[in-house]
């Protein structure tokens, strides 16, 4: 019998479908193009997604190759929104989402979530899930265009054992700068190799932690209606004095994050100031020489002060009606109590759905992980990380960055340094 070329492919089909080798697309499968940023996130992307698409057979998560980083991702997504070829669903960095929502918004390019939120029943559905700060983070000019994902706000890691030497508890840390600088200079005292603190702000790759000295006394980083600096004031003084102050009287060693990150683990640091993704790998470098404690970010204003939260939001920017209910459903899935309770444990991120926290997800975790739980005692505390109007938000940080190294080291006046950086950054913000 002649076998045709057709009858040969078309056996060939049978046969792998029934050895369970092809395995055929459902007919009403929906695809989502899905672009996160950092490679590292894949080690919670992935398997949350395989969980989403166990449960939402229908759907089908494809990621995108990540992007190196939020500056990066946000490049690559305003680029895509030129040529027409954007992705489904998009995490974007909080700093960057006013930006993105801006550009895109006119076009039609991105979803604004409230019909789907009220679908769900409204404020009743946020309030149940996210506390009003934490749903902030995804509000750009009154409207919810993205859902927390991640959040990172800066936290205190302390050596214990220094703390004590110096006579104050690892348990009950000063809770103002004043207070913190006072203690880091007693720790600076018992031997002149150690470092008080470590505020690394002069090289910190972004300005979560400038931001994070003009939020604590209340401050904002923008006039919205000037659209010009709006920390030329005492606060803007007042963060200056405070960076050179860490210096004079705290006993900072002026290194990178990383340096200064490796000096602490040594023991050779009192406290520093960073994100608590960073536990595991502090702790890996502690190990069994001195005990590592945590605490939450000091404030001098206790009534309007915050700090600024890193991390992001996910936002739907397909237009086509089926896929957007599919990716409703993924933004409700990653930001709900179960994927928030993955990613926490393996991130060290405070949780951005409260219930998350609750005695069948991340209590017991907190319980033996105390120096994690932290983080999640600033969601009340959390405030938009801001970027600048422009687009120019990386080299205005650059800018600034290079100007507060000076002052730390003495080579302007808290006062000189102020006028630089208000000048410089609203030139750059025009």
């Amino acid at each position: 019998m002649k076998i045709t070329r057709r009858a040969a492919l078309g056996g060939l089909a049978l046969g792998l479908a029934m050895a369970g080798l092809g395995k055929p697309a459902l007919a009403n499968e929906i695809t989502l193009d899905v672009l996160y940023n950092l490679p590292g996130f894949t080690k919670f992307h992935q398997p949350l997604a395989d969980e989403f698409m166990k449960n939402n057979p229908d759907i089908k998560i494809n990621f995108l190759a990540p992007a190196a980083g939020y500056n990066e991702g946000q490049q690559q997504v305003l680029r895509a929104a030129v040529t027409g070829n954007l992705p489904d669903v998009y995490f974007s960095g909080y700093n960057l989402t006013a930006e993105l929502v801006h550009t895109l918004a006119p076009r039609n390019q991105i979803t604004d979530l409230t019909p789907f939120i009220e679908a769900e029943g409204g404020q009743a559905f946020l309030d149940a899930n996210y506390s009003p700060k934490m749903a902030a983070l995804g509000q750009i000019d009154g409207k919810q265009y993205g859902l927390p994902v991640n959040a990172s706000s800066p936290i205190v890691y302390i050596n214990a054992d220094l703390v004590k030497k110096a006579g104050g508890d690892p348990d009950k840390m000063p809770d103002t700068f004043e207070g913190l600088i006072e203690l880091a200079a007693k720790i600076h005292a018992l031997d002149p190799k150690i470092a008080g603190m470590g505020y690394d702000i002069n090289g910190w790759p972004d300005d979560w932690l400038w931001q994070a000295l003009i939020f604590q006394q209340g401050g904002r980083l923008v006039d919205a209606e000037t659209k010009t600096v709006a920390f030329d004031n005492e606060i803007g003084l007042n963060a200056l004095k405070l960076t050179r102050r860490f210096v004079t009287e705290g006993g900072q060693n002026l290194l990178d994050w990383d340096q200064s990150r490796q000096q602490f683990g040594a023991g050779l640091t009192g406290f520093i100031f960073s994100t608590p993704a960073h536990v595991q790998t502090i702790e890996g470098l502690v190990g069994d020489r001195f005990e590592l404690k945590t605490a939450t970010f000091p404030l001098d204003n206790k009534d309007t002060g915050g700090v600024p939260t890193g991390g992001n939001s996910a936002v739907i920017l397909t237009q086509d009606k089926a896929k957007q209910d599919a990716a409703w459903k993924y933004l409700k899935w990653i930001t709900g109590p179960q994927a928030q309770d993955t990613i926490v444990r393996i991130t060290g991120y405070l949780p951005t759905n409260k219930l998350a926290t609750g005695p069948e997800f991340l209590a017991p975790f907190y319980a033996e992980k105390p120096n994690v739980k932290t983080a999640s005692l600033q969601a009340d505390r959390s405030m938009p990380w801001a970027g600048y109007p422009g687009g120019d938000s990386v080299r205005i940080w650059r800018t600034q960055r290079d100007i507060i190294g000076a002052v730390m080291r003495g080579e302007l006046t808290p006062e000189d340094g102020l006028k630089q950086v208000v000048d410089q950054t609203n030139a750059l913000m025009k």
